[in-house]
């Protein structure tokens, strides 16, 4: 019997091994491995009624003078899963065919002779006592293991205990984050069980179909097996547990067990995570609302928050999907940065990211424009209010081809960059209405605001006189109602014609 987590294991090496069945092995390659049951069969091909883990016994009653035949015979077996050929000697063999040996070792099935005198039912006595002992090792190893794991749970360093105490149980034992990275661990004796790129795309399966789904995933080295962790919503965090070959009936209900409790442990951290995100949240509307002392007494005496508010600070407005926001609010929270998701005047949510002075904020907002996300990166070095309204202005200039605009990118663009497109030409059309179907004029007004109020050169620009440029001047003013000499006139005038000129 093998000792393997407190649990005995029913191998094939403890029929072997048993001195009162006076076995002889011939192919001796899997004797470690499980043996399930015995099964005793005639048939030419037993295959079809075999579940696979057996022992198969047979007297070869009608193999006599087989030679070929038993290349597909064991063929057949290797494919069925069985585990060893038990050939009865003494009766139609007087020991095992060389034909039959050869055939066992290429098809990976071992072989061993039964003496007459071992009667074929005192093997399958033998086993069915063992595998009696093995369910009741089980069982008690199940409320050892359970009774561990609820202790470990009661921890108050809960669940990196609960979690060790679970790779003792397995071999490998993770709990990953949505992303499917390791939040913790992996903890246990074969941490390279956790088979990242594996991982990765089960995380990704059980993750839409919710908390109700699990993968169990074959490797070269065993078996893991992925649950979500919770009792309710969207899981966000996984646990991952490896096992070296097939698991057992009692890991299996052990590993159910740790599932309830890291539920619920990670029940209590998600309460504490709202909390946590309720005040942080609060922090941030006070920031953008200029209440800057409110919001530090807030964070600093609130729920301990690890959160330092700078004095000086870069604001960046993000928008995007709901889930995309979720997500990317997800990954800030383990962050130094103040950052929250809070509601726009017009309803719509933003993530809201306070970056400190020292920060790569072109790299944040890189990956958060990677993620799919619009991004406006407000004014630098000013304070949190001041930084928030400039990444507004550039969050509105954002587009699918540009989903990062900066506020001095936006200064560089010009004031029409700031004012919506509806708003700029109809105050466009109003202002210029005096002017309407006289295009000399408005080329007029354009040449003359360009060289800043020069006659001369917007004549030789124009093409004309000077003295046609300063009537045609005059009669712009008299039809506008305003001077040119005045620079407001001039600068409305400008953004009149800048506007009319620009796509709807």
């Amino acid at each position: 019997m093998e000792l393997c987590d407190h649990v005995i294991v029913t191998v094939l090496a403890d029929l072997l091994d048993d001195a009162a069945l006076r076995l002889v092995p011939i192919v001796d390659e899997r004797r470690e491995e499980p043996v399930r049951w015995v099964a005793t069969s005639e048939l030419h091909d037993p295959a079809p009624f075999l579940e696979g883990g057996e022992v198969l016994l047979t007297t070869g009653l009608d193999t006599a003078g087989w030679t070929q035949e038993w290349e597909g015979y064991v063929g057949r077996l290797a494919g069925a899963g069985v585990v060893a050929i038990g050939l009865a000697v003494g009766l139609t063999y007087s020991a095992a065919p060389v034909e039959l040996a050869d055939a066992c070792r290429r098809h990976g099935v071992d072989l061993f002779e039964v003496p007459r005198d071992t009667r074929f039912v005192t093997i399958s006595r033998t086993l069915a006592a063992q595998l009696q002992r093995e369910e009741a090792s089980a069982a008690v190893a199940a409320l050892e293991s359970q009774r561990t794991l609820t202790q470990a749970a009661l921890r108050e360093d809960e669940p990196q205990v609960l979690l060790g105490a679970l790779a003792q149980v397995g071999a490998m034992a993770a709990i990953v984050g949505r992303d499917a990275l390791p939040v913790l661990g992996p903890l246990g004796a074969r941490p390279e069980l956790f088979d990242a790129s594996a991982v990765e795309g089960a995380v990704a399966k059980v993750r839409r179909e919710g908390l109700r789904a699990a993968a169990s995933l074959t490797t070269p080295g065993g078996t893991v097996l992925l649950h979500p962790l919770g009792v309710k919503g969207r899981p966000d965090r996984y646990l991952v547990v490896g096992f070296l070959g097939r698991v057992a009936d009692a890991q299996r209900s052990t590993m159910t067990t740790a599932v309830a409790l890291l539920s619920l442990a990670e029940e209590r951290r998600r309460a504490g995570r709202e909390a946590e995100r309720r005040l942080r949240t609060r922090a941030v509307e006070l920031l953008v609302a200029g209440d800057d002392r409110t919001a530090k007494v807030l964070l600093t005496t609130g729920t301990g928050s690890r959160v330092r508010l700078p004095r000086r600070a870069t604001v960046l407005r993000v928008a995007g999907s709901p889930a995309g926001l979720e997500d990317a609010w997800g990954r800030h929270e383990a962050a130094p940065e103040l950052a929250a998701i809070v509601a726009t005047g017009d309803g719509e949510p933003e993530l809201v990211v306070v970056l400190p002075a020292a920060a790569d904020v072109a790299a944040v907002a890189r990956g958060l424009a990677d993620d799919g996300l619009r991004v406006g990166i407000g004014e630098p070095g000013t304070s949190v209010a001041a930084s928030h309204e400039t990444a507004g202005h550039g969050l509105r200039l954002t587009t699918a081809d540009a989903p990062v605009v900066s506020w001095s990118e936006g200064i560089r663009q010009g004031v029409l960059s700031l004012l919506d497109p509806a708003s700029a030409q109809a105050f466009a059309r109003s202002y210029l209405a005096p002017l309407e179907g006289d295009r000399e004029l408005v080329e007029t007004l354009e040449s003359y605001l360009r060289h800043h109020g020069s006659l001369l050169k917007a004549a030789e620009d124009l093409g004309v006189h000077r003295n046609t440029v300063r009537h045609r001047v005059a009669r712009i003013e008299g039809l506008l109602d305003r001077s040119l000499l005045d620079p407001q006139v001039r600068a409305d005038a400008w953004v009149a014609l800048r506007a009319q000129q620009s796509p709807a």
